[in-house]
């Protein structure tokens, strides 16, 4: 299975490279990985561009997992090779960056969707099987949280 996970919100400024996450885009990232795991989402591994936005949505998504970050330049957001960057990984979740992750979710099943920042979509065998925006995804984890308690 492959995970498209969009960099949640981030802040505004200069250099674009160095963004960090804004409040809101922890709490996206954070939900997203709580999400993951109440679904039972095994990863493999996860691959993330080395802007600092994506890598600390990567870290908080990867955290309820037990997943290492690992940084992967091709996900700086040009376009990819996404069969090659994940070829014998396994069940993988890649972490980047519009318009090149919209265009490889195109790519690999058809679909005309744009991602939003802090949505993830999942595929398999070139279907999208979901397709989660931010506030589905803090519903999830805030059902996972309630379950906890």
């Amino acid at each position: 299975m492959l995970w498209l996970l969009r960099h949640a919100e981030a802040a505004d400024g200069l250099p674009d490279d160095e963004r960090p996450l804004n409040d809101r885009g922890v709490r996206q990232a954070s939900d997203a990985g709580l999400a993951l795991a109440r679904l039972g989402v095994h990863l493999d591994a996860c691959l993330s561009s080395p802007k600092l936005r994506a890598v600390q949505t990567a870290e908080h998504a990867c955290e309820p997992l037990g997943v290492p970050v690992t940084i992967e330049p091709a996900l700086s957001g040009e376009p990819f090779d996404v069969h090659s960057l994940i070829a014998g990984l396994g069940d993988v979740l890649l972490v980047g960056h519009d318009p090149s992750f919209t265009l490889t979710l195109h790519d690999l099943t058809g679909t005309q969707a744009r991602m939003r920042k802090g949505g993830l979509a999942g595929i398999a065998k070139g279907e999208l099987v979901t397709l989660l925006r931010p506030s589905e995804l803090a519903a999830i984890a805030a059902a996972a949280a309630e379950r906890v308690a």
